[in-house]
C-alpha cells in the first residue's frame, strides 16, 4: 500500500473570527506555515499516530481500530477515551477524522494505518494549527481510500466543503472544542495570496479576494496560549445563542423543543438562525430587551435551551449576553464593508478605513472578554506605528484570548513589523513569533503518493 501525502496550511483570521457561527462573512489568509500528514494503511488493528511538532517533540498514539469504525454520531464513546488521559488529547484531530467519515460517510476501515504528522505551524498561536491537521489527515486519507478500493458517501467523492464540514464535526463532537467551520474551510480552500471569503451559513464560499501587490498581512504572536475549548471562548459563544433565543422571542418567531434537554429549533423565515441576519437597524428595535448578563437557570427556565448544536447552557454560570449577541451583528457589517473597500484599494483612502474596522472589531473582542494583555499591546504597537510607517490596522484572531495578531499594512513593512515585534518582546520578556507569506489550502495541492 502507497503512502498519502497531503498538507494544509494554517491561516490569519483578518476579519470575522468568532461571528463564523453566527453566521457572519468572514476573511481568512492561508499563511506559508503548514502541516504535512503521511497515511499508509498496512494490515493492523491500530491506527499509529506518530506526531512531530513546531516544537520538535515526538509523540506516539495507538487507538483501536474497531473505536474508531463502531463510531457513531454523537461520538461519545470515541470522546470519552480520549479524555481518559491527557496524553492522548492531541491524537483525537487525527482519530477524529476516521471517526467521522465512518460515523458520517459510512467508511468501514478495512485495516489499521501508520499516519506520520509533521508541521511548522506553532501550536497555540490562533492560527488554526488544529484544523490544519484536520484537514491534511482528511486530504491524505480520502486520497488513500481511493487506492484502497473502500467506498466513501456511496462511491460518491465527497466535495471540498464537505470535507470542511467533517473536519469540523471531528473537532467539535470527538475532540470536544465548540469551533464553527471558518478555520477548516479557510486551510482546505484557501488560494496563496487571496482572503477566502466565506458566508458561514453555514459554509458558502465566496469568490477569493486578491490582496493587492502594494498591501501584506502580516501575524505577531503575543506569546500567549490560545484554545478554542477555552471557557472565555465557550461562554462568548453560548452568551451569542441566549441572545438569539431572545430575540426569537421578541420577534415572534415559533420555537419547539429540539432533539435533547437546553436545546430548541426555531422556525426563523426572517434571519434563517443566524445572528448575522440581524442587522444593525433591527437590532436597535430590540437591544434595550436584551441583558447584559443572565443566569443560565433563569435562562432556561424562561426560553428552554438554545438552538447551538456543540453547547450547552449551565444552570450554575452567569453569562454575558447583550455583548456576544451585538458583536456578530456588527461584525458581520464591518466584514462586508472591509470586503468591498479590498476591490476598491485604488482608493488612497480603502486602506486606512480598512484599518480602522480592524480596530474597532479588536476592540469588540476585548468587549466581549476575549481580549489579552499581549495581544492589546501589540495593537497599541501597531497603531503607534501608524499609517506614515506603512501599518494600516490591527486585530486579534481567530478565538481570542492570547494567539496571534493580524496586521495590514504595506507590502514593504516588514523591517516595520519585526520593529514592533522587537519591542514586545523588551516590554514583555516574551520572544513572538512573525507570519510573513501565504501558501495554497489542501484542496489545491491535493493528496499524492510518495
Amino acid at each position: 500500500m502507497s503512502v498519502w501525502v497531503a498538507r494544509a496550511p494554517g491561516r490569519l483570521d483578518v476579519m470575522g473570527g468568532i461571528a463564523d457561527y453566527s453566521g457572519s462573512l468572514v476573511l481568512q489568509w492561508p499563511i506559508r506555515e503548514a502541516t504535512t500528514v503521511r497515511v499508509r494503511f498496512l494490515p493492523a488493528d491500530t491506527l499509529r499516530v506518530t506526531s512531530s511538532g513546531a516544537s520538535g517533540a515526538n509523540r506516539t498514539i495507538e487507538v483501536p481500530l474497531a473505536l474508531v469504525n463502531q463510531a457513531r454520531p454523537p461520538y461519545d464513546e470515541l470522546r470519552a477515551w480520549f479524555a481518559e488521559s491527557p496524553d492522548r488529547h492531541w491524537a483525537a484531530y487525527v482519530a477524529g477524522v476516521f471517526g467521522v467519515l465512518a460515523g458520517e460517510a459510512g467508511v468501514q476501515f478495512p485495516q489499521g494505518a501508520d499516519i506520520d504528522v509533521t508541521s511548522n505551524i506553532p501550536e497555540g498561536k490562533g492560527v488554526s494549527s488544529s484544523a490544519a491537521l484536520e484537514a491534511a489527515t482528511m486530504t491524505a486519507v480520502v486520497g488513500a481510500l481511493t487506492e484502497l478500493g473502500v467506498s466513501v458517501a456511496q462511491d460518491r467523492p465527497l466535495t471540498h466543503r464537505q470535507q470542511a464540514i467533517l473536519c469540523q464535526k471531528a473537532e467539535n463532537l470527538v475532540v470536544g472544542a465548540p469551533c464553527g467551520v471558518m478555520d477548516q474551510m479557510a486551510v482546505i480552500s484557501g488560494r496563496a495570496g487571496h482572503l477566502m471569503a466565506l458566508l458561514c451559513q453555514p459554509a458558502e464560499l465566496q469568490p477569493p479576494l486578491k490582496l493587492p501587490d502594494g498591501l501584506a498581512v502580516f501575524g505577531v504572536d503575543s506569546g500567549i496560549r490560545h484554545a478554542v475549548s477555552g471557557s472565555d471562548y465557550t461562554g462568548v459563544r453560548i452568551g451569542a445563542f441566549m441572545g438569539y433565543r431572545i430575540l426569537a422571542e421578541m420577534a415572534g418567531l415559533e420555537v419547539s423543543p429540539g432533539s435533547r434537554t437546553g436545546h430548541v429549533v426555531v422556525n426563523d423565515p426572517r434571519w434563517h438562525g443566524y445572528l448575522a441576519n440581524v442587522g444593525a437597524a433591527a437590532f436597535h428595535e430590540y437591544e434595550v430587551h436584551i441583558p447584559n448578563t443572565l443566569q443560565g437557570a433563569i435562562f432556561l427556565k424562561r426560553y428552554g435551551g438554545t438552538t447551538d448544536p456543540v453547547t450547552s447552557v449551565d444552570p450554575d454560570r452567569c453569562y454575558a449576553v447583550w455583548t456576544p449577541t451585538a458583536h456578530p451583528i456588527y461584525e458581520h457589517e464591518r466584514v462586508t464593508e472591509w470586503a468591498r473597500l479590498l476591490q476598491q484599494a485604488e482608493d488612497p483612502g480603502a486602506a486606512s478605513r480598512m484599518g480602522a474596522l480592524m480596530y474597532q472589531s479588536h476592540a469588540s473582542y476585548g468587549a466581549c472578554g476575549l481580549g489579552s494583555d499581549g495581544t492589546d499591546l501589540l495593537v497599541e504597537l501597531a497603531r503607534a506605528a501608524g499609517e506614515n510607517e506603512g501599518i494600516y490596522g490591527a486585530k486579534i484572531t481567530g478565538g481570542g484570548s492570547g494567539g496571534t495578531v493580524a496586521i495590514l499594512a504595506r507590502a514593504d513593512s516588514g523591517d516595520r513589523i519585526r520593529r514592533i515585534a522587537s519591542d514586545y518582546a523588551e516590554k514583555t520578556g516574551r520572544e513572538p513569533y512573525i507570519f510573513e507569506g501565504t501558501s495554497d489550502g489542501a484542496s489545491v495541492t491535493g493528496a499524492w503518493r510518495e
